[in-house]
């Protein structure tokens, strides 16, 4: 491009432009690929992943007040635990979201600090001593976005810490959305075998062979999008070592994937807020029946009757389906109010 363009100039002007000694005059592709890469990551961030972000903590809020006192049966290994609410859970996925984002934050000054005017291995040759400073202020007027000459060249030139960095806190994003994603799954899952706990919009008439069964799309693509970005990650990180000495050969490879990740992540948290979890809806039917065999509902009465005597109502109540407190009422002194006030799950 630089030569097309000296050529041209060239015949303006009288064939005076050299491709070399004018339009490439005080750089290298040894500072401007860093500096490609840089800058295009910061655009991508501040122009589309951090506006995705934002979005997807706020349908999480908007979600979070709506189901503020629906109550479900809480999970851990899978298994039947203490019960939360809905705005519990969406809370936490609504805080794992805003740690990512604030970290991808925290990385924007290293990634917004330019390679260029380090111009062949960091030294500055051949550069005048303004254009650094120049260049970035240039930018910044025309993107808008605040950039700053690097404090150190070589730093810029012979690593990408500050791409890995970034990569890095990508990767916590897409842990998280990967996290959100198969928590809707199992939630969703059944309708009738599974969980059944909520029903995700259906975006399909059905699966190829058999009609009605609408699959959770938007969690599973978010899923996958979430693993190549983890994936890019590895990769970005094989490559940020390969620096050696004063430049690192490995650039065409972290500026692919780290655009695809900043793309991927934005696109997932997007499609999660859109078409997930701002149009779930909830089965309470499910979640109430759910919640009165919930058997662990008695560790609410352990300070009353005891460990020992919990555990022997929870078992029979399991293994005879019944609900909690009917066991409770004929196994403990305890009577009905009581039991009803300690086993509140509302409460509890």
């Amino acid at each position: 491009a630089n030569e097309v363009i000296a050529t041209l100039a060239s015949e303006l002007l009288g064939g005076n432009v050299n491709p070399n000694d004018h339009v490439n005059m005080g750089q290298s592709s040894n500072d401007v690929v860093p500096t490609a890469i840089q800058v295009s990551s910061a655009l991508a961030i501040e122009h589309k992943l951090l506006p995705a972000l934002a979005h997807l903590s706020q349908s999480l809020e908007t979600k979070k007040q709506a189901l503020q006192g629906v109550v479900k049966t809480g999970r851990t290994h899978l298994m039947d635990a203490m019960p939360i609410t809905f705005a519990q859970e969406l809370g936490g996925w609504q805080f794992q979201i805003e740690h990512a984002k604030q970290a991808i934050e925290q990385t924007l000054p290293m990634v917004k600090a330019l390679a260029q005017g380090g111009t062949a291995v960091g030294t500055g040759i051949n550069a005048d001593p303004r254009f650094a400073s120049l260049f970035a202020d240039n930018l910044t007027q025309s993107t808008r976005v605040t950039f700053t000459s690097s404090d150190n060249f070589f730093f810029n030139l012979s690593s990408q810490d500050a791409i890995v960095a970034l990569s890095g806190q990508l990767k916590t994003a897409a842990v998280a959305i990967m996290k959100i994603a198969n928590d809707l799954r199992w939630m969703n899952s059944g309708p009738l075998a599974g969980l059944g706990e909520i029903e995700l919009q259906g975006l399909q008439p059905g699966s190829s062979i058999m009609p009605g069964k609408i699959n959770p799309v938007i969690p599973e693509a978010a899923a996958m999008a979430s693993a190549q970005v983890i994936g890019n990650d590895a990769t970005i990180t094989i490559a940020g070592q390969s620096g050696n000495f004063q430049l690192n050969v490995m650039l065409p490879v972290i500026a692919h994937n780290i655009l695809e990740s900043i793309e991927l992540v934005a696109n997932s948290a997007t499609a999660l807020a859109n078409k997930a979890i701002a149009t779930f809806d909830v089965r309470q039917d499910n979640l109430d029946i759910a919640l009165a065999k919930n058997p662990i509902l008695v560790t609410a009465l352990n300070p009353v009757i005891g460990y020992l005597k919990a555990a022997e109502v929870a078992k029979k109540a399991y293994k005879q389906g019944r609900a909690i407190i009917d066991v409770a009422e004929e196994e403990t002194d305890l009577d009905r109010a009581t039991l009803e006030r300690l086993l509140n799950p509302a409460k509890l």
